[in-house]
């Protein structure tokens, strides 16, 4: 059983095309899979309760299945930061509560479960604490996903500095395209993606280009053909 907690560089940076697309890879290779999304805003009013397309997501990838609430314990309707989303609904999350529920579902025990953040490593749960510490509640080892944009190779060196500075495993990490602009001059796109192999010290799980497709499935299985799976035991 191998588990992992997905950070990102910066909000909208790709972490939900990568956890899906690791899942949906690690599903072909015939492995049970869970992803878990602990506190999730921006969500829909549904006929079932508010949900979220990330969350959803990820459950889709989640085989056997689970219900929604265990992908997704905290969910709420502003697309703000989680604290504030909670601070509106009336809600404390804590870092004992919400560590409890991941617990559950790790104790699930599939081969592959990726716990899938929000925002960048420290966004707050509340006044005191935030979901990088959960990470380390939990010890779970880290994925990085860097949104590839001007500006990422420092965003994801400090963050990479930050993991280490908590005490935990940076296991690997993955780009992805956020601006095209980007990618428009080669020669520097690849120069780019060397300097962040080279100061990053993990193994790079894999470099997502912009992807289309008509439903978050197809997003998923897009995603996998550019990736590699971290190490599963």
């Amino acid at each position: 059983m191998a588990a992992y907690f997905v950070t990102g560089t910066d909000t909208d940076a790709g972490k939900t095309l990568v956890t899906a697309g690791l899942l949906a890879l690690a599903r072909r290779r015939g492995l049970t899979t869970l992803g878990l999304k602990p506190v999730a805003s921006g969500c829909e009013t549904t006929p079932q309760g508010l949900r979220n397309a990330d969350a959803l997501a990820l459950q889709a990838q989640s085989h056997p299945t689970v219900p929604y609430a265990v992908v997704n314990p905290h969910a709420f309707a502003p697309a703000i930061a989680p604290h504030l989303a909670a601070r509106r609904a009336g809600v404390t999350i804590t870092l004992d509560t919400l560590a409890q529920r991941i617990r559950e579902g790790l104790s699930r025990r599939r081969d592959l479960t990726l716990v899938e953040g929000a925002g960048g490593w420290r966004v707050p749960l509340n006044d005191r604490e935030d979901l990088a510490e959960l990470a380390l509640h939990l010890r779970l080892p880290v994925i990085l996903v860097v949104g590839l944009r001007l500006g990422c190779i420092s965003h994801a060196r400090l963050t990479a500095e930050a993991i280490a500075a908590s005490g935990l495993r940076l296991a690997g990490w993955a780009g992805s395209l956020v601006d095209p602009a980007f990618a428009a001059d080669r020669t520097l796109h690849d120069d780019n993606l060397a300097t962040l192999a080279r100061t990053l010290d993990a193994p790079c799980l894999g470099i997502l280009p912009r992807l289309t497709a008509s439903d978050p499935g197809g997003m998923a299985a897009a995603a996998s053909a550019y990736l590699e799976l971290p190490d599963v035991d």
